[in-house]
């Protein structure tokens, strides 16, 4: 397995690929998947963390069943732009996954994404429990579009020029 950059995964992603997106907390990870055209982050079951191998085996399954080409993980910046304690324990887990799949990683600047995914669920009046629920995924998904809207720029920008 590889980490790539995003121009990377640009250039290695076949035209109906799908890509998971993760938010990656102490309790629960985050999952979203995109849709084949990968316009679309669509928010799916957190898997709650239980030990690395349990989870792994999960976040496998998963990836099988849904045919994920590749995932994008929130990496937590500070906002001073540092990394700490939870950006190294997320550089840790991929580190950890590479063992097990050769699903190649994308780290995504995921700052703000919780308090975007919280604004989202307020605003369509999701109780305080059910947002505990989906924060996560909710999370993945905000993360996830993210990619899916630089990936579509980055196409654009390959594009022949149809204007000349």
């Amino acid at each position: 397995m590889a980490v790539l950059t995003i121009d990377e995964l640009a250039s290695t992603l076949l035209p109906g690929q799908a890509i998971g997106g993760l938010d990656l907390g102490t309790k629960t990870i985050g999952i979203s998947v995109s849709d084949l055209g990968r316009r679309f982050a669509t928010p799916r079951e957190v898997i709650k963390r239980v030990k690395f191998g349990i989870d792994a085996e999960a976040l496998l399954a998963m990836a099988a069943k849904e045919k994920i080409a590749a995932f994008v993980i929130g990496l937590p910046i500070n906002m001073d732009g540092t990394e700490g304690p939870r950006a190294q324990a997320t550089r840790a887990f991929v580190r950890n996954m590479a063992q097990k799949t050769d699903i190649p990683f994308v780290y995504w600047d995921e700052r703000l994404s919780t308090v975007a995914a919280e604004r989202v669920l307020i605003e369509m009046d999701v109780s305080r429990k059910k947002r505990a629920d989906r924060i996560d995924s909710a999370a993945a998904s905000f993360i996830l579009q993210g990619v899916l809207d630089r990936l579509t720029s980055l196409a654009k920008d390959a594009a022949p020029d149809s204007a000349d």
